[in-house]
């Protein structure tokens, strides 16, 4: 990626970055996020409430069978998603877990607690020599400490759905729309295998895949189905953020009363919440690489959601950023080395790679900003 100092800029209402893929401003700068944020308040809900009404009817089983899935790692978005679909809408959903890699004691007990609250689980681990290969190998090649991870999580359920019949699928909210990416689908309720290959797994698919040298069958649960096999089940995909306003702090607030969601003691890496992403510790790398490569990290994803939800001014929000963004996770490090079967200095140097150099300098062995964050 290559950026110009001189072009930066952060949404004047939020602190979104300009180097965020498929970002856009409107003319008083406000960032995509913000803008649906405002068209979200004076919205008609009413629609999409009846929309997702007749979609659920057209789905609802009366043999006790499930009649929809919904993906689940223990946190909030998912349990919120799950507990609206059975305790709301009276559907049976069977729930359903991707076991990432390197998963938090704290993660796993959020998932435990989710599942004893009172729903049917599946929970599926993708063949752990696999899955550390893949991960390896997008580390290396993308940048992505945990790739192979994030194909299962769109791969399972779709396999899962096929292989039980189960033909509606929800995720939680649509992220390029509602954190500040392209909103090009604000207004689809489904996706698409085109759609997931595209926005999801960042054109890198075929190449982690290829550069495995993994068979069919070890990589069984890490590719997508055809889109011929997804239509010929008339499978749906759809996104619950499309038919009601997406409130993360409300998500983490019902999952925190109705499915035993805890948050940890302290801030979370590179942030200052503690209510989410507490379930591998692959997690905090990602950040810290995303952070080396545009310029902001989890700190100004979470303070631009605190500002759009009224919790926060920008100019709190501002000096959490300063404060927060960029921590290189130490505490991992150990962990992470023996994961990927690697050095320290072969780590280092996946790191330097993806470093941003039109953004950061090295310091004393530190990648430090060239660059300041606006004030206004």
């Amino acid at each position: 990626m290559s950026t110009k100092l001189d072009s930066l800029h952060w949404c004047t209402n939020c602190v979104s970055m300009s180097t965020r893929p498929r970002i856009g401003f409107d003319k008083r700068g406000w960032c995509n996020a913000c803008v649906w944020t405002e068209t979200k308040k004076s919205m008609s809900w009413s629609s999409r409430q009846t929309e997702l009404e007749t979609l659920l009817d057209k789905h609802r089983r009366d043999d006790g069978y499930f009649d929809c899935l919904c993906p689940v790692s223990g946190g909030k978005d998912g349990s919120y998603v799950a507990y609206n679909l059975k305790h709301k809408y009276g559907m049976n959903p069977l729930a359903l877990t991707s076991r990432p890699p390197l998963t938090l004691d704290l993660g796993d007990q959020n998932l435990t607690n989710y599942i004893r609250s009172g729903y049917d689980h599946m929970h599926i681990t993708a063949n752990e020599n696999a899955m550390r290969q893949l991960n390896k190998i997008g580390f290396i090649e993308l940048g992505f400490p945990y790739y192979g991870w994030l194909l299962t999580v769109k791969t399972i359920p779709l396999r899962v759905a096929l292989q039980f019949n189960i033909p509606l699928l929800f995720w939680g909210e649509e992220g390029d729309v509602e954190y500040g990416g392209s909103t090009e689908f604000k207004n689809k309720p489904c996706f698409d295998i085109r759609f997931t290959l595209k926005v999801y797994f960042d054109s890198g698919y075929d190449t982690v895949l290829k550069k495995s040298g993994l068979s069919e069958k070890e990589l069984f649960w890490f590719i997508l189905p055809s889109q011929e096999e997804v239509d010929n089940v008339n499978i749906r995909m759809a996104k619950f953020g499309y038919y009601e306003a997406w409130d993360p702090y409300r998500n983490y607030i019902v999952a925190k009363e109705n499915c035993g969601l805890q948050e940890r003691e302290e801030a979370g890496s590179g942030t200052f919440t503690n209510f989410a992403q507490n379930d591998q510790a692959l997690y905090s790398l990602h950040c810290y690489m995303m952070y080396l490569k545009f310029g902001f990290g989890r700190a100004t994803q979470d303070v631009g959601i605190e500002i759009r939800r009224g919790a926060m001014t920008r100019e709190q929000g501002v000096n959490l950023v300063k404060l927060f963004d960029g921590h290189f996770p130490e505490e991992f490090i150990d962990i992470y080395l023996e994961y990927y079967q690697m050095e320290r200095k072969e780590f280092d140097m996946v790191i330097d790679k993806y470093a941003n150099k039109e953004l950061f300098e090295k310091v004393d062995g530190y990648w430090k900003p060239k660059f300041t964050i606006d004030w206004h």
